[in-house]
Parts: structure tokens; sequence; C-alpha cells
């Protein structure tokens, strides 16, 4: 039997990028998103094989939606080798405005919550056969909070920590967890933004480096590497620096912005 991906967020971006390559390797897979219809033309579209591929209904948001897709996959296609939970949103947000509180709780709902019951339904089968891959799409916008940012960076920066915990607890399982964190990945999510977006890749770049990363189990991954450089020189900026030096920078735009 050829090997299994389970991915969330796979109806575009990143998450149908990493299909295709996991797709293009030999692996069969298990593809979850709110809008399926799109998965199944982007199927069509690439031709793939209907005995290799199996669509899944679920909001990532809701842990019992998710969880269910999870089940479903394991009753029908078995246990994965890999589980990516990739869906995620980012929303700008201005704490003064009640409504953008809303847009926060959202936020970690899908960020967050729903990362870990994207986990949740593997864990034991992989304990259990004593191998598997759980990865965690963070973003280098968690290593330091960025103006107009606040849900998305907090977010992000839980997933870092979210997925180190894990890993802890999984080590001797011989389940990895592996934390990748993007750059500027051209997908429609960063389309909208309106502020410069250096060393910007193309989803299919990232996912050909994410496959390597993935498959070798390494702990965390910054991609592009030109981006972690970047992120560890504004992780050692002094405050003072670090808040003049981002101070008049475009915000992300706001759900009424939108």
């Amino acid at each position: 039997m050829p090997p299994l991906i389970f991915i969330t967020g796979a109806s575009s971006g990143i998450g149908q990028a990493l299909a295709k390559r996991f797709y293009d390797a030999g692996y069969s897979l298990a593809l979850v998103a709110r809008r399926t219809a799109e998965i199944e033309r982007w199927a069509t579209a690439q031709r793939l094989d209907a005995q290799r591929f199996k669509v899944y209904s679920a909001d990532v948001a809701e842990p019992d939606s998710i969880v269910a897709a999870g089940r479903a996959c394991l009753s029908a296609q078995g246990v994965p080798d890999v589980v990516v939970a990739n869906a995620g949103i980012s929303i700008g947000m201005d704490t003064g405005i009640r409504g953008d509180i809303d847009v926060m709780q959202r936020t970690f709902a899908t960020n967050n919550i729903g990362l870990a019951a994207t986990f949740h339904p593997f864990i034991a089968a992989m304990e259990q056969r004593g191998s598997g891959r759980l990865v965690g799409i963070g973003s280098v916008a968690g290593i330091r909070g960025l103006p107009g940012h606040g849900a998305y960076c907090a977010s992000k920066a839980a997933v870092i920590a979210y997925c180190e915990s894990l890993r802890g607890e999984l080590r001797a399982s011989g389940v990895k967890v592996v934390t990748i964190c993007p750059g500027y990945i051209d997908t429609p999510l960063t389309r909208q933004n309106r502020y410069s977006m250096p060393f910007l890749m193309t989803a299919d770049d990232f996912a050909a480096r994410a496959i390597d990363a993935i498959t070798q189990g390494v702990r965390y991954k910054v991609i592009p590497w030109q981006m972690g450089w970047v992120a560890k020189l504004l992780r050692s900026l002094p405050d003072a620096l670090f808040d003049k030096a981002l101070a008049g920078r475009p915000r992300k735009r706001r759900i009424d912005e939108a």
C-alpha cells in the first residue's frame, strides 16, 4: 500500500501544493476542506487517480467536524503516515473595535484549536504503530508580534509552542512532530496584503522544500531560509529598535476592509 497523507486546507494555496508534491512522490491523499467542490475540480484537472485520493468535508474551526473527518479517514483509508494541519486564517485586527475580538476568537479556533483537533484522531493509532509525522504549519509571523497582526501573530506563536510541547510528549513513541514556518508564500491569503513581502516564493517552491523537511522528520524549519535569518534578526532587536523599525508599516486588512 502507498503511504498516506492527511492534509487540511487542501482546497488552495499551500495545502494544494503539498498535496500535489506528495501525490507525485507516491502518496495517497486524504484531502480536507470546507470547499470540497474546489478540491474535486482540482483533482480532475490534475488527473489524479481516483483510487489514490479521498475528499472529506470539515470546518477546522469546529472540533467535532474535523475530528469526524479524521475518524472517517481512519475508517476508509487507514492510519496516515503524515498529517498536515495546514488550514488557517489571517485577518487584521484592532483590539479597540469590539467586532475584532470575535475575529481573534475565530482565528484561534481555526489556527490553534483546529490544529490540535486535526491531530487528535490519529495520535493513539500512530503511537500504537510506532511511527508517523504530525506537521503543524506555523509562520515567521509567530516569532515577533507585528502591529495590526495581533490575532495572527499570537496564534502562530501558539502553534510553535504547542508543537514543541507535543513533540516532547511523543518523543518516545516514534511519532515525530514537525513545525514548518513559512515566510511569504504567494497564495490567495497573502495576495490581500498591502505591504512588501521579501523573499516571496510560490506555493509549489515552498512545497518542494517542505516535503523534504517533513519526510526527514526535521523538528523545526523556516522556509525560505532567508526568512529564518530575518526572523532571528527581528528576535534579537531590542524592543525600542523593533518598534521604531515597524513604525508606519501598513497593517493587515481588517475584516471590514477586505
